[in-house]
């Protein structure tokens, strides 16, 4: 496998952000995730449930809601606007003001013709839906209290909306209200509490299901505005609700952290007169859901754990696979630390700001696996704090370590560091070419001469950079004509390659002399979720969402031969059924044929040289080989050498003195920070 010295890093304090709505296009088979920083985040769930965009947050911008339209996405929270989203530039299109407070709930009826808000003031408020821009049309009656949850009937003729102590049912034609239905506020000393009624799905055969503070799901009868049955969930709350496709499941999300499944089943063998039974219980999160969406054949839910969990519903499932696995999506599926590979600085990427850090120093040469005296500690060099209420969208470090950059989704700004043994500096460029006003993502050539912006249009703008500053060079753009933003930059060791890869799996690459597209390879069905040019043979090292590789000559225009074998012989089962992508590939210099990958909880390194394994061989068998003489490890030897000593990794990054830098964030870390969860009472205390 190599021997590597590793810097175990940390101290890189990420803190994922708690996750507040959920919503699932079934037509494009996308989830979008709307976080407590007011990121929006976009799931391809038939593809592994890979995080194919990400839309950053702003500061004191929560959402408190999302819904789809069609393929248009909108979002409504507690500063009284709609947005909507650019999904193709991934950022904020617009955003108009409701004038009715704080909004609480967003939902779109099944025809895609008209979005409703719940507001603070007590006003349902309707707005058209037209093809440029939403339009306010009119409110429904006014209410006492504010609107906390909405559902459309499935005919868009009626809306029932929950609130304190009571639901109503509204004629959306006529404003009116047909029906008040009360909520039982409780027993005992919750009497005196207001029954928040926090969620309602309105079921097409006329039945509203509510969810509320007193720990009840409740099926109400919308023709004579009575309760039909209660079913006592949890003593907290319930605090959201998803129905199936079809409507014959429903899940409940509660504040204890357990999803509760319903069933409509028939009770009686052989009769149609069917009933919602409960029939599952889901214990997946430590703290509250505050959203859950049942898709074809899985549960997601999330909450403030900030941990994603797709859950999935084994009697839907026809074939069991990978697909079919328990998935818990804890960090996101890009890049948040960068190396600066020739100085020993690390960049952390925060949403509000950025840190560099110098790697420690350690003493001497240990045994495999020993841990060596620290002679210097890391040090932290410098906090730049982002200027303006966006978060960062990307940000970059030079492999020399004397440019940092970093974009919001309205600036990018250009810094240069002055290092002068412990005293740091940095200089703004002020001077930046117009063509540089945001980016989708950013590198920097290996000799840190150019700086890679991915811009709009799947677009490339190269700046070169100098003492006196930076000057535009020229725009690489794709032959295909696709607007996809580039979510993956790779720039060959020689200055003479480069490789963009967009939402449309499109993956082009560029000649840096001529400054022209050179090819484009062959799309394949999944993700690329990281690539890397090899520094001698300059291939194109690809791994996708699926889990499958491929290597691509660039020189050549076509697929190795190594690439091919691994297509006809196909991988592993144990490496194909992992549930994260790798986020990283590099490449050994001492060792050409080694390819080092990363994920989650994984460090790998392929030796190309080497046989691929079948399902028959041993996946994990380096302790195995130990084992061995030197002369029987050849025929047990395979090409995938895997490390799972370091766990819940966020960067793995080789520099030039050939260590390793393993940035970690222990789960453990994470949880300490979260705050505390609704105290349960557990057997025998």
């Amino acid at each position: 496998m190599g021997e590597f010295k590793v810097h175990r890093v940390r101290f890189f304090d990420y803190m994922p952000s708690g996750i507040r709505a959920l919503a699932f296009n079934g037509d494009t088979e996308r989830m979008a995730v709307a976080r407590m920083d007011g990121s929006v985040e976009i799931f391809h769930c038939s593809d592994r449930f890979f995080q194919e965009k990400i839309i950053p947050g702003r500061e004191q911008c929560g959402i408190e809601g999302l819904s789809w339209v069609g393929e248009r996405l909108f979002s409504a929270g507690l500063n009284g606007g709609i947005t909507e989203y650019d999904l193709t530039n991934q950022k904020v299109k617009y955003t108009i003001d409701a004038y009715g407070g704080p909004i609480w709930t967003i939902t779109g009826n099944q025809q895609g013709t008209h979005l409703a808000v719940g507001c603070e003031d007590g006003t349902v408020k309707l707005f058209e839906v037209n093809e440029d821009k939403i339009q306010f049309e009119r409110n429904l009656d006014r209410q006492k209290s504010r609107i906390v949850s909405l559902s459309w009937h499935t005919s868009g003729s009626k809306i029932a909306a929950g609130m304190m102590d009571m639901i109503q049912i509204f004629n959306v034609e006529t404003g009116h209200s047909i029906h008040r239905m009360l909520a039982d506020r409780g027993v005992g000393t919750s009497r005196s509490k207001e029954c928040v009624v926090w969620s309602v799905v309105y079921l097409s055969d006329g039945t509203i299901v509510s969810g509320d503070s007193v720990g009840m799901v409740k099926l109400w009868d919308d023709q004579t505005g009575t309760l039909i049955k209660s079913h006592n969930v949890t003593k907290c709350d319930v605090l959201a609700l998803s129905v199936s496709q079809n409507e014959d499941s429903l899940v409940a999300g509660t504040s204890e952290g357990t999803v509760v499944q319903f069933q409509f089943v028939s009770m009686v063998l052989g009769k149609d007169d069917k009933e919602w039974v409960r029939t599952r219980t889901f214990k997946n999160h430590t703290h509250d859901i505050r959203a859950v969406a049942e898709i074809t054949t899985a549960v997601v839910s999330g909450g403030m754990d900030a941990q994603l969990v797709v859950k999935p519903l084994l009697d839907k499932i026809e074939v069991r696979s990978a697909a079919s696995a328990l998935r818990k999506i804890h960090f996101p599926h890009r890049r948040l630390v960068f190396c600066a590979r020739n100085s020993g600085l690390m960049l952390f990427q925060y949403p509000g700001h950025l840190e560099l850090w110098r790697l420690g120093e350690s003493e001497g040469k240990g045994i495999p696996g020993s841990s060596l005296f620290v002679k210097r500690n890391p040090e932290k060099l410098l906090h730049l704090k982002v200027k303006g209420e966006d978060h960062i969208r990307c940000s970059a470090v030079s492999p020399c370590g004397e440019w940092i950059v970093y974009s919001t989704a309205s600036s990018l700004r250009l810094y240069r560091l002055h290092c002068d043994n412990n005293n740091v500096s940095i200089t703004k460029i002020s001077k930046l070419p117009k063509v540089l006003s945001s980016a989708n993502q950013l590198c920097f050539s290996s000799d840190s001469s150019h700086l890679f912006s991915a811009s709009t249009q799947s677009s490339v703008h190269i700046v070169s950079l100098s003492q006196s500053g930076c000057k535009f060079v020229g725009t690489l753009k794709p032959k295909s004509g696709s607007h996809q933003a580039i979510h993956l930059l790779a720039a060959s060791e020689d200055g003479e390659w480069l490789a963009s890869a967009n939402s449309d799996h499109e993956v082009h690459i560029y000649n840096l002399q001529t400054r022209k597209a050179h090819c484009t390879v062959p799309v394949y069905s999944s993700a690329v979720t990281a690539m890397g040019i090899h520094p001698t043979t300059n291939c194109l090292f690809m791994m996708y969402a699926d889990q499958q590789m491929c290597e691509y000559s660039i020189e050549q225009k076509q697929y190795t031969d190594w690439s091919r074998t691994v297509q006809r012989k196909g991988l592993h089962r144990l490496w194909m059924e992992r549930d994260t992508p790798c986020l990283n590939v590099m490449f050994n210099p001492q060792n050409p044929s080694h390819v080092i990958l990363h994920d989650t909880y994984m460090l790998c390194i392929i030796d190309q040289s080497l046989p691929l394994p079948d399902d028959k061989t041993q996946f994990y068998n380096q302790l195995t080989l130990k084992s061995l003489t030197e002369d029987q490890r050849k025929s047990h030897s395979h090409a995938f050498k895997v490390c799972k000593t370091f766990k819940d990794i966020l960067c793995v990054e080789l520099i030039s003195d050939q260590s390793l830098v393993v940035v970690e964030r222990p789960l453990e870390d994470v949880a300490t920070q979260l705050p505390a969860p609704i105290k349960q009472k557990k057997f025998a205390t």
